[in-house]
């Protein structure tokens, strides 16, 4: 008889999340907004290196997820078969030893794309995977090269709203391509969640298309 596979818990409200993981055609659901994912402390900590803060985070998103997803079941149901699976991602831009995080206004992010502008910095997205006992997490790292940044560009970009809840102050998917000119690396990490390591995780708890072959058909 084939196995019943996990049921996933997405510990995130990204738009952007969600639209990458339907891709990999894994049924999901997303944790509501009362739950503490979204209020994780993302200040990064001395020391701390860009993967070790995208890792910290990742981690600790999906197990307030968890947190959350037990809160009103008992841990023993939720781990019942199906069992239950939290993913948490986070996804950080880095130049030098700099880590960028969210602007934390559009005075901040003014001087993040100024930072940014005619060079080349790295993207980090770390997710993780727990199902409540056992942690594992995985790391996509990319670069990205900006042009220089025309100063009325910056403005206008800043005023529309779009970069103000995004790590580095910039959307790739949004009207930021317009001044990328390369990328190395993974297109869909740069945008939040890397499907070829999100795939991978899921694989190691018997989900998602690298265990095709053991799900239902």
């Amino acid at each position: 008889m084939t196995p019943t596979p996990p049921r996933l818990f997405l510990a995130s409200q990204s738009p952007r999340r969600q639209a990458l993981l339907e891709q990999l055609r894994v049924p999901f659901t997303v944790l509501p907004t009362t739950n503490n994912a979204e209020w994780v402390d993302e200040t990064p900590l001395a020391h701390e290196t860009a993967q070790q803060y995208a890792i910290r985070l990742a981690c600790a998103k999906a197990r307030a997820g968890w947190a959350a997803l037990t809160q009103n079941s008992a841990p023993s149901t939720v781990r019942d078969t199906p069992p239950a699976l939290v993913l948490g991602a986070d996804t950080t831009v880095a130049r030098s030893s700099r880590i960028f995080g969210k602007p934390q206004n559009a005075e901040d992010a003014v001087a993040m794309l100024r930072a940014l502008s005619n060079a080349t910095h790295e993207v980090i997205t770390a997710v993780a995977l727990t199902d409540g006992n056992r942690m594992e997490y995985a790391v996509s790292r990319s670069t990205v090269r900006f042009a220089p940044l025309p100063e009325a560009w910056i403005t206008a970009y800043v005023a529309s709203g779009e970069p103000l809840d995004k790590a580095g102050a910039y959307a790739y998917q949004g009207a930021a391509a317009a001044f990328i000119p390369e990328i190395r690396g993974s297109a869909s990490g740069i945008i939040g969640l890397p499907l070829f390591e999100t795939a991978e995780l899921l694989a190691r708890f018997g989900l998602g298309p690298h265990c095709a072959a053991t799900l239902p058909r």
